[in-house]
C-alpha cells in the first residue's frame, strides 16, 4: 500500500493502512486537489500498476479509457456510482463509485473503491454470443421435417400451413410426445414473421412468480433481488415474432388475466410498473389438457379459451397412424446413427412390423427412446436392427415387455467383463441422451467425475 508521510497522527495512519489493505476491493483516495494520497494492495493487484505510478499523482493517471470520477465528486461534491470504465496498463474493465470526504463541513478529498468486472463482462459477451447461436437456431424446423403420410397427420400439416399464412393464435393439442413444438418451430418458420424471434416458454417448469417476471420483465426495485435497471419480459424480447406457451393449462388464472391483456390489447405491463408498453407478438399456444374441462372446473379462463383457440390444430398420436412408425423410426436411426457411431443402421422387416404394431402410449418420443436403445444394442459389426435390439418401456405395465427384457438379460454364454463393458456403455449412452448431450450433467447424474467420463467415452469410441 502507498500512503503520503506527511499526514499527521501515525497511530491514525497506521490503523488505517490495516483497515484498508484487509479489504479485498481495490480503494483509492485522492486530496481536495486530485493528487492521489492513499491506495491498498488489491488497487494495485488490480489496475497493475506500481504505488509509484499513482502516489502523488493527479487523479486520471490510473484511467485508460474514461474521465476521472475522483474529480467529477470534488467538483460537484456529491457521491457517483457505478460508472464504468477502464483502468492501468491491461485496460481491465472496473466498475467504480466515489463519495466525498467532508472533514468539519469540508471537501478534503474523495474515496473510490473499485470493483473489477472483466470477468462478469467476458460472461456477459459469452452470453450474447450464445444467445445470438440460439436465434440462429430457433427456427431449426420447418414443415419438410415432420415425417409422415397418414391421413390424420397429413391434416394436421395442411391446417398448420394455413394458420402459418395469418396473424391468427394457434392452439396445438395432442397428448405428450407428439411433436406440438416440432408443429410450432414449422408455423414460425413459414410465417412471415420468420427472420424475428422464436421463443418457447413451458408454462408448467417455472412457479407463478416466476414465470410472470420472465413473461412481463420488471422494473428496478420491483422486488428482492430484481436487477438493477430493470428486465425486459420474453414478451417485449419476442416482438416482431413469435412466442411459443407451452403447456398453457397450467398456468395459474392470475396470469392468464396479465396474458388475455396481450391479446386484447396487444401491450403488457412490467412488474413494478404501471406504463403499459405495446407488443407485436404471435402467440402459439400448446397444451395435452383438456382446457374444456378446466374450464368447467373453474381453473381456466373461458375468454382466454376463446382468444387462443382461433386456430385449433389437433395432433394425432402415434397410435393413430401405424403406417408411419416405419419411416420414422428409419428417420432417427439415420438422423441418431452418427452420434451412436452406427452409420447406416437399417431396420429389418421383422422389427419394422414391431415398431408398426406396438401401441406407442409415449408417442414419438418414446420412439425416439426405443431406437437410442436400439442402437446401443448394436454390436459393432451389427448393421440390422432386429426384434431383439428393441426394448420398449416397462412403465407401461406390458407383461410381454417385461418378459423380454428379462430376456434381454439372460445370460448368453459370453465372458462376463463383455457383457458388463456392454452394460456400461449403454449405461452411458443412456445418460449422455437423457442430459441432451450435457457431459457434466451426464457425470453428475452418473456420480462421477468429468475426466472419468470422458475416459470411459474415449475406451468405448463414445463421441
Amino acid at each position: 500500500m502507498g500512503m503520503r508521510n506527511d499526514r499527521p497522527d501515525d497511530e491514525l495512519r497506521l490503523i488505517l493502512w490495516t483497515i484498508i489493505n484487509s479489504i479485498e476491493d481495490a480503494i483509492s483516495v485522492v486530496d481536495e486537489n486530485g493528487i492521489g494520497i492513499l491506495f491498498n494492495k488489491a488497487y494495485c493487484k488490480l489496475t497493475g500498476l506500481r504505488e509509484t505510478d499513482v502516489l502523488n499523482k493527479p487523479a486520471e493517471v490510473d484511467i485508460a479509457e474514461g474521465e476521472s470520477v475522483h474529480m467529477k465528486v470534488l467538483e460537484t461534491g456529491k457521491s457517483i456510482k457505478g460508472v464504468p470504465m477502464k483502468v492501468g496498463p491491461y485496460k481491465r474493465h472496473v466498475m467504480v463509485s466515489c463519495a466525498p470526504l467532508l472533514m468539519h463541513g469540508r471537501l478534503r478529498g474523495s474515496v473510490g473503491i473499485i470493483h473489477d468486472v472483466s470477468e462478469i463482462r467476458a460472461l456477459m459477451e459469452e452470453l450474447q454470443r450464445t444467445k445470438q447461436k440460439v436465434r440462429q437456431l430457433e427456427s431449426k424446423y420447418s414443415f419438410n421435417d415432420i415425417i409422415g403420410k397418414s391421413a390424420a397427420l397429413q391434416q394436421a400439416i395442411e391446417l398448420a400451413q394455413l394458420a402459418a399464412a395469418t396473424p391468427a393464435n394457434v392452439l396445438l393439442r395432442g397428448d405428450c410426445g407428439t411433436g406440438k413444438e416440432l408443429f410450432a418451430h414449422a408455423i414460425h418458420e413459414a410465417s412471415p414473421r420468420r427472420n424475428q424471434q422464436f421463443i418457447r416458454v413451458n408454462c408448467s417448469a417455472l412457479p407463478e412468480s416466476l414465470l410472470e417476471s420472465e413473461l412481463f420483465g420488471y422494473t428496478e426495485g420491483a422486488f428482492t433481488g430484481a436487477r438493477k435497471h430493470g428486465k425486459k419480459g420474453l414478451f417485449e424480447e419476442a416482438c416482431g415474432g413469435t412466442i411459443f406457451l407451452d403447456e398453457i393449462g397450467s398456468m395459474e388464472l392470475s396470469l392468464q388475466a396479465k396474458l388475455l391483456r396481450v391479446l386484447q390489447e396487444g401491450e403488457i405491463v412490467r412488474i413494478g410498473e404501471a406504463r403499459p408498453i405495446p407488443v407485436d407478438v404471435r402467440i402459439i399456444a400448446a397444451t395435452n389438457a383438456n382446457l374444456e374441462a378446466l374450464i368447467t372446473a373453474g381453473k381456466f379462463r373461458k375468454d382466454l379459451y376463446y382468444r387462443l383457440n382461433v386456430f385449433p390444430i389437433l395432433i394425432p398420436p402415434l397410435a393413430e397412424r401405424k403406417d408411419d412408425v416405419p419411416l420414422l423410426a428409419q428417420y432417427y436411426l439415420n438422423r441418431m446413427g452418427q452420434d451412436y457411431n452406427r452409420l447406416g443402421a437399417k431396420l429389418s422387416p421383422q422389427a419394422a412390423e414391431m415398431l408398426r404394431q406396438y401401441h406407442w402410449p409415449g408417442n414419438v418420443r418414446e420412439l425416439k427412446n426405443v431406437i437410442a436403445r436400439a442402437l446401443i444394442n448394436l454390436k459393432q459389426n451389427e448393421t440390422v436392427v432386429q426384434t431383439h435390439h428393441l426394448v420398449f418401456s416397462l412403465l407401461n405395465g406390458d407383461e410381454a415387455v417385461m418378459e423380454k427384457e428379462q430376456r434381454s438379460c439372460a445370460y448368453g454364454g459370453e465372458p462376463l467383463d463383455v457383457l458388463h463393458a456392454r452394460w456400461e456403455k449403454s449405461v452411458l449412452m443412456s445418460a449422455l441422451q437423457a442430459a441432451d448431450g450435457n457431459k457434466t450433467e451426464a457425470a453428475k447424474a452418473l456420480n462421477i467425475s468429468i475426466r472419468n467420463l470422458y475416459n470411459k467415452l474415449n475406451r468405448y469410441g463414445i463421441k
